[in-house]
This record gives structure tokens, sequence and C-alpha cells, in this order.
């Protein structure tokens, strides 16, 4: 009854007039930028996403600031309330698997104290597993979910954000893939500093195997 979500933030794009690989057909030629220099663009695009290894769901969250820990944490509440506590209302506690780098850094303390903030929210135990340097690919959202939101978004050109997320929803597949889609409007910080104290009294309980990159989120509130 406790779920097992894959989570990983997809390859940032821009908005605007730029070329995107692939082939379409259209009633008139489409001329691009060439370049996708970012002081042309009008906004960016962050699909940071969430595959539920169960139900072979989808939940991207489409921010549009920056890729941070609190960004990634946000990404898993608004899961949890509109997805995954529906699907799983007996759970106690949820199994993340997550690469070692970017917003979700096994090394970094800021990403720890988000996922403690989380779990005494939803009153649920966080269990955390990072995938060790250069195994992230073995990730299941790298081959069961990212690949057909690329297939599906392939050449259309990201004029604007309601684009991409009707492109986004397209997403399925033969086998019942299914993805949701919301726009995250928020504006995160980047340089925020773990809060003072954090460090030395942080519930975190680390595994006794490979402790660095297996640990748990308690809720203590």
């Amino acid at each position: 009854g406790n779920p097992s979500i894959s989570m990983d933030t997809k390859k940032k794009e821009y908005l605007g007039n730029f070329y995107r690989d692939g082939h379409l057909y259209t009633l008139k030629a489409l001329h691009t930028f060439d370049h996708d220099f970012n002081s042309f663009a009008e906004g960016v695009v962050i699909p940071h996403g969430i595959y539920d290894i169960r139900c072979n769901t989808g939940y991207i969250n489409i921010g549009t600031s920056k890729d941070t820990a609190q960004f990634a944490c946000d990404c898993i509440r608004n899961w949890w309330y509109n997805q995954g506590r529906f699907d799983y209302p007996t759970a106690t506690s949820i199994l993340i698997l997550c690469d070692g780098g970017g917003s979700n850094n096994s090394r970094h303390y800021l990403f720890k104290e988000e996922l403690q903030k989380l779990a005494n929210e939803i009153g649920l135990e966080l269990r955390i597993a990072h995938y060790p340097p250069y195994t992230s690919k073995y990730n299941p959202i790298e081959h069961r979910l990212f690949p057909h939101v690329t297939r599906a978004c392939r050449g259309v050109i990201f004029r604007n954000m309601e684009v991409v997320r009707q492109l986004m929803e397209k997403t399925k597949t033969k086998k019942g893939l299914k993805v949701e889609v919301q726009i995250i409007d928020n504006i995160y910080e980047t340089g925020r500093k773990v809060s003072e104290g954090f460090k030395e009294n942080m519930p975190i309980v680390f595994d006794e195997f490979l402790p660095q990159w297996n640990y748990r989120a308690v809720p203590n509130g």
C-alpha cells in the first residue's frame, strides 16, 4: 500500500521561436532561430517529472523559475496532494528514487531540510534512495517516462507555456502510460543556506548500508 516513485528534472527548454528537433506536418514553412540564445527567450521551461512505478502514471510539474531543492520538494508535494493520496489512501511511507545531483543532490543539506519539512507536513515517512554517480540512467523515469514525453513534444515550437502543457499531457503508450501536467509559477531563490542548527540537530535517519545515498525523513510533528 506504499508508493514507489522515481523523480528527476528533464532538460531545461526556452520559450520562444526556437528550433526544436523533429518533423511536423504544417500548412506553411516554419521560420525559427537556429540558436536558442536565452536573451531572445520569453521564459524558461523546467519540467520536473514524477513516475509512479506501480500505477504506470506520470506527473510533471513545469517550473518557470529555477531548479532548486525547494522546487523538487514542491513537485513531490503537488503529486501527493493531487494524485498520490488518492491512489494510496493507506500509505505510511513513500520510496523516492532519484539521482545524486542537481536539485536533489545527495550531498546537499538543503534538500534534506526541505524533505523533512515535507514529511512533517504530510505525515508520511519519505525514504530516499539516490543512484550513485554514473548510474542515473537506471532510474526508471529515464526510460519509462521522459523518452515518451520527448516524442510527444518533438518538433513543436514552444511558443508559450500552455502549448508545452498540452503537448506533455498527450504523452501515452500502448501499455497505458498517462501523464498529468501542472505549471508552477513560484519564484525560487538560488544560493539559499540551510537553517542554523539543522546540521547539528538533523532528524534525518541514515541507513547503515551506504548512508550517503540511503536515508529517511521521518515526520516528527
